[in-house]
């Protein structure tokens, strides 16, 4: 397997925050020939352990969330359409016209559908699509339906994975499978690389809906520093620069409060050793991302963040560069070579 059929495979397969069982179960084969030992928690996250070599390792933990934004039914109107809200944070407007799959009692497959304009009154036109306004229309009859699919039922988007031009490729989900492959890609590395450390690599659930995942796997792997793979934001027209990172030049370390500093700036040096592209972003508060819950669980936790340029963020036609996703693998993979317990003991002195 390579990194675009890897890819492929996991941003096809569902996933939805707290419903990833499915794709957790793929990650575990997936991963089984390139590490010593794979493992599942109570809460659904996956373990991918590598031991390290000689005495006293240093513990690290490379945490990216497996779980995907969603879709969930409150209520089926007198018609068989199902009201539904989002399980994460889908923007409205671009859901009319989409398809899902519901996973009740059986899929079921249905589109989301929504006024036409032709049918609008004046004063409809041009405002904002609300998610109260959109239904999922499966087409099947009242009763059946609701055999099939009861209130509380999870759907999500359902999308092909496409190639583009070069490395580009857009699917959905890729916030953060994009992550996951760089565990991955970071794991065949490895496999030909000597390391001290030992390597808990994480596919995290839940982040979508509060960094659960990440909580939970920290406090059980008690790491000695940790750092989060997950994706900011591409740049595109009329996007502000200072806001987005170009896709094709590197991985993306941030710098904040979040951040050890220590970490970013050896991520830095290792990339410049090593002739790796890599970009620099700034967060002043707590990121959205798993770092957040590994940098305050325990008695804190030395974090680092990595992410990768992601364009139509919260969409379902995201969209990356294939050699983001490399560099950042072997970037994480040789930081992890070279790192020793003299370095992880100065990230508590400064």
């Amino acid at each position: 397997m390579n990194l675009h059929s890897f890819l492929q495979e996991i941003s096809q397969k569902d996933g939805v925050s707290g419903y990833e069982d499915a794709l957790g179960s793929f990650l575990a084969g997936a991963f089984s020939p390139l590490v010593d030992e794979v493992k599942k928690d109570n809460l659904g996250n996956c373990f991918f352990y590598k031991r390290g070599r000689g005495e006293d390792p240093p513990r690290v933990m490379l945490c990216a969330h497996m779980d995907e934004i969603g879709l969930m039914v409150t209520m089926m109107d007198e018609k068989g359409f199902l009201k539904f809200t989002s399980l994460g944070g889908f923007d409205p407007r671009t859901l009319p016209g989409q398809e899902v799959t519901l996973y009740g009692r059986e899929p079921v497959y249905g589109l989301i559908g929504f006024k036409p304009a032709h049918l609008q009154k004046e004063k409809e036109k041009g405002k904002a699509v609300k998610m109260e306004d959109l239904f999922i229309d499966t087409g099947l009859p009242k009763e059946e339906l609701r055999e099939k699919v009861p209130v509380g039922t999870v759907a999500a988007i359902r999308r092909n994975f496409l190639s583009l031009q070069g490395e580009c490729r857009a699917g959905k989900a890729l916030d953060d499978r994009a992550g996951v492959a760089v565990l991955w890609q970071c794991a065949t590395e490895l496999a030909r690389l000597r390391h001290r450390a030992e390597v808990f690599m994480v596919a995290s659930v839940q982040e979508e809906v509060g960094t659960r995942g990440a909580v939970v796997s920290t406090f059980g792997i008690a790491p000695d520093l940790g750092i989060a793979i997950d994706v900011c934001h591409g740049s595109f027209p009329g996007a502000a620069e200072h806001e987005v990172s170009p896709l094709g030049k590197g991985p993306v370390i941030t710098y904040g409060p979040n951040i050890h500093p220590r970490i970013a700036e050896k991520l830095h040096e290792t990339a410049r050793e090593y002739q790796l592209p890599v970009q620099k972003d700034f967060s002043p508060g707590p990121t959205g991302t798993d770092a957040r819950a590994i940098q305050v669980s325990l008695e804190g936790v030395p974090a680092g963040l990595l992410s990768i340029p992601l364009r139509y963020m919260h969409t379902s036609v995201e969209l990356l560069d294939l050699e983001d996703i490399r560099s950042a693998g072997r970037l994480l993979a040789y930081f992890i070579a070279d790192l020793s317990r003299s370095f992880v003991e100065g990230l508590s002195c400064f």
